[in-house]
């Protein structure tokens, strides 16, 4: 048969299929998230993720370590204070649970590249992002707090700031507060658009972060809409953000593509509590190959076009990836 064009010539050795790969993974682009408990010393499993670990401030330092062992070197830091109020003034405290988590993580660790994440949700005792006039949060009001948080972490020695809490101009006011306390060099990864979804609900157990009343769909996004990211990504870039997330990701892949072809920052996909948990729920009951599943899945957010990748797989797709499973 005289076939000119023939796909399968690129697909015969494991060698020719690697070199015409078009998606590339690194180990650089993976992103650990930590948990560390003010009242726990040592280290205790996360109930609602299974693999997963709260640390107390006596063994966070060890969490760097496990990353660094597998070639992980960027982590994200969620505290969960001794104590909390109605305004989270556990979150800006000099010496509050995350800023401690940094210190310590930077002493031992120096070149590990600590991200914190910038929010009030574990902090506040109602559970919402930020302060309330009634039943309502109250942006305007919410953003000298949040950027006391982010000048706080600064302080302490976090490489860069994440908000997470979306309120309208938060990047603005962070990006203000930072270069005004002489932190110019910090770079803001703007949870851009971050949607109210159903698959944070590990997550919220694990940072004791549940809203006591109500839900958060009057700031986080609504699934329908595609558009209204793409907005939330302009904004977040004209007020200065360094770098733009869609969360989650392998619901969002869309999003993901449409503002990875939408803008020229780097863009983060966060792959949440959710996504991890049914892949663990489905391979404990022995229904999917987990190692397999993992690469696949992360695989595809990075195809959409994501340039970095938070993940509870980080260590072991590190893993994968050094042992040419994928990348």
């Amino acid at each position: 048969m005289e076939l000119i064009d023939r796909p399968r010539r690129l697909r015969r050795t494991d060698t020719v299929r690697r070199l015409c790969r078009e998606t590339r993974l690194s180990t650089d682009s993976l992103i650990y998230p930590i948990f560390i408990d003010e009242t726990l010393s040592g280290v205790r499993p996360i109930a609602s993720l299974a693999g997963q670990n709260h640390y107390g401030l006596d063994s966070v330092a060890r969490a760097a370590e496990e990353c660094l062992a597998h070639g992980v070197t960027h982590g994200i830091l969620f505290g969960l204070p001794a104590g909390k109020d109605g305004c989270g003034s556990s979150a800006w405290a000099e010496h509050g649970v995350v800023q401690e988590a940094v210190r310590a993580i930077k002493a031992s660790f120096p070149d590990f590249y600590v991200i914190t994440d910038v929010c009030m949700c574990e902090y506040t005792d109602h559970g919402h992002c930020g302060i309330l006039r009634g039943q309502e949060v109250d942006n305007d009001e919410t953003l000298a707090y949040l950027s006391k948080i982010a000048v706080s972490h600064a302080a302490a020695g976090a490489d860069m700031v994440a908000p997470s809490d979306m309120m309208d101009g938060h990047v603005a006011a962070l990006r203000r507060a930072l270069d005004g306390a002489g932190f110019q060099n910090i770079p803001i990864m703007g949870y851009s658009a971050k949607y109210a979804s159903a698959f944070y609900g590990p997550f919220r157990e694990a940072a004791g972060s549940a809203p006591a009343f109500g839900d958060r769909r009057g700031y986080q996004m609504d699934p329908h809409n595609r558009k209204e990211a793409l907005r939330e990504c302009a904004l977040d870039a004209a007020e200065g953000a360094d770098i733009l997330m869609v969360k989650p990701a392998l619901s969002y892949l869309d999003v993901i593509r449409e503002c990875a072809d939408a803008f020229d920052l780097p863009l983060c996909a966060y792959s949440v509590s959710g996504e991890y948990a049914m892949i663990k729920s489905a391979a404990a009951a022995g229904l999917v190959d987990e190692r397999r599943i993992m690469c696949e899945t992360a695989l595809s957010i990075f195809r959409a076009g994501a340039n970095m990748l938070i993940t509870y797989y980080a260590k072991e797709l590190a893993d994968a990836i050094r042992q040419g499973e994928i990348g």
